[in-house]
């Protein structure tokens, strides 16, 4: 009998919705560390051998890192950039962190939008036409303005998001911030109206 009454006060205690065991929370965290950990290692990757084509005497070899970089970035970056931003989602839906509790996650959703935004729309466009113009004028291409942007530009892109991701580890481990006062702005906002 004792185990009936103390069930139905947990229930009410408890937050409707879907909630991860402690367990399952691990598994998932795991997850969305591992594919930002790939996301940062690929990124690194590629920013060395992008520095690496100014060195090159080989169009054929000019051609190759290029390839390469692409091949990265569409099959390994892509992917895990992907992943990290479902399971951060996950983790924001499943757990007391939310999506807009703690000054912390939010940070971490602007920055992780921002990233995925800024390697779709221009990091990627720039690592398909080095790696084109590297394949039609290999070693020519070190003299071909667009190449040279396109390269800088990825040094410069591809800096940014390892510093950010760099930045992103760090609050995620941290949990600088604290919380949101929602309930004092809610109060405000009604005492104002």
């Amino acid at each position: 009998m004792t185990n009936q009454s103390v069930l139905p006060k947990e229930k009410k205690s408890q937050k409707p919705g879907i909630r991860l065991t402690g367990n399952q929370k691990s598994w998932l965290i795991s997850a969305h560390v591992i594919s930002g950990a790939i996301w940062f290692g690929t990124v690194l990757s590629m920013l060395i051998m992008v520095i690496n084509n100014f060195n090159r005497n080989n169009g054929d070899e000019l051609y190759a890192i290029n390839s390469i970089v692409k091949l990265l970035d569409d099959w390994v970056v892509i992917p895990a950039a992907n992943i990290t931003l479902l399971t951060g989602a996950l983790l924001c839906w499943l757990t007391i962190w939310g999506f807009f509790k703690f000054y912390w996650v939010i940070t971490k959703w602007i920055l992780t939008s921002i990233l995925i935004t800024s390697g779709t729309f221009w990091l990627g466009p720039w690592t398909n036409a080095m790696t084109a113009i590297s394949d039609t004028e290999r070693l020519q291409a070190l003299s071909n303005p667009l190449f040279m942007f396109d390269a800088k530009a990825i040094v410069i892109g591809a800096s940014i998001q390892i510093v950010s991701l760099i930045f992103i580890f760090i609050i995620s481990f941290l949990k600088p911030w604290g919380r949101r006062d929602i309930k004092a702005q809610n109060n405000t906002k009604v005492s104002t109206t």
